[in-house]
């Protein structure tokens, strides 16, 4: 795919057609890396990055407690009677 190069302020710039947005995963900041001259865009963040890291402090921290454990043993007649397994 081919794109000009169009001029905006005292810098350059190219326009990024949406599909390839999308398809990329870039959003509003990118990351920019010059390597054997060629131009690389990555994402400033990946989704669910830090994840592991979180669950780990939450661990750690007794904050991974599940909050309506009550309400998963009170089964009410809506239960026992609605559902169909």
């Amino acid at each position: 795919m081919k794109t000009k190069v169009i001029k905006i302020g005292n810098s350059r710039g190219i326009r990024i057609p949406r599909h390839v947005l999308e398809e990329s995963g870039l959003k509003n900041e990118v990351e920019i890396e010059v390597k054997d001259n060629k131009i690389i865009l990555k994402s400033t963040s990946k989704m669910r990055e830090d994840w592991d890291s979180a669950f780990e402090k939450m661990a750690e921290n007794k904050d991974d407690i599940l909050m309506d454990k009550e309400s998963l043993n009170n089964n009410n007649s809506w239960d026992k009677e609605e559902w169909e397994w």
